[in-house]
């Protein structure tokens, strides 16, 4: 008798984190987290699809991290979410707020403006793009916000703020500054300003905040990012 999928098989994390995130995926709230997604997916469309909930965590290995950057919520319509916050895959329309970061990519250093709005060339060199809730109902921004991501996003922050190798923490905006308590700045170095949406732009605009990481990270001792992103 073949035993039917546990919903916690969606919620095997990759191996290099597995270690630093055993006693969270271990608690109660994860396996109610699993299911709550599970029952989601039953009912309807949930982003990004199952099998990418995990893809930052994925392209970017404990360990490896040299710069987080955080955002919110996942991308909520058709084809967006992919797992890593802000991109979204080859071939769909670049989203407004990764438009202004573009912008200001080419403001801060010169770079072109990409055909595109896939990051992972950022991710493959340890800039791991976390969302704080990793999925989303279809259509509905926010709404598996408060049902558990919260809690396991914080502990991703935490191991990654307890690597033996400093880490610059990338905070645009109010949601993402709230986490400033979870990261120590003695060792580690923070660059916030404000988020890149186009309701806050001006005060993302301007900020030279890919200048003033590969400088945080030139501080701690690490090599820059290279911020372009191949056609």
């Amino acid at each position: 008798m073949s035993l039917s999928p546990s919903p916690l098989d969606e919620f095997a994390l990759p191996e290099s984190w597995q270690g630093v995130l055993a006693g969270e995926t271990a608690k109660p709230y994860f396996a109610q987290l699993a299911e709550f997604v599970a029952a989601e997916r039953a009912a309807g469309q949930v982003f990004p699809p199952s099998g990418e909930v995990f893809s930052a965590l994925e392209a970017t290995p404990y360990g490896q991290v040299k710069v987080l950057l955080l955002g919110q919520d996942p991308y909520h319509d058709d084809n967006q979410a992919h797992g890593m916050c802000f991109s979204v895959k080859r071939g769909v329309r670049v989203p407004p707020s990764l438009r202004n970061v573009y912008k200001e990519l080419g403001t801060d250093l010169g770079l072109p403006t990409p055909d595109h709005g896939n990051l992972q060339a950022w991710a493959d060199q340890g800039v791991l793009l976390l969302n704080a809730v990793l999925t989303v109902r279809a259509h509905e921004a926010n709404s598996h916000k408060g049902k558990g991501w919260e809690t396991f996003t914080d502990a991703v922050i935490r191991a990654v703020n307890e690597q033996p190798e400093p880490v610059v923490f990338v905070l645009w905006g109010g949601y993402a500054k709230k986490k400033l308590p979870l990261i120590d700045t003695s060792r580690n170095a923070v660059v916030q300003m404000g988020h890149p949406s186009p309701l806050s732009v001006k005060h993302f605009l301007g900020t030279r905040p890919f200048s003033q990481v590969d400088k945080a990270l030139a501080d701690l001792g690490r090599p820059p990012v290279d911020w372009r992103l191949p056609d």
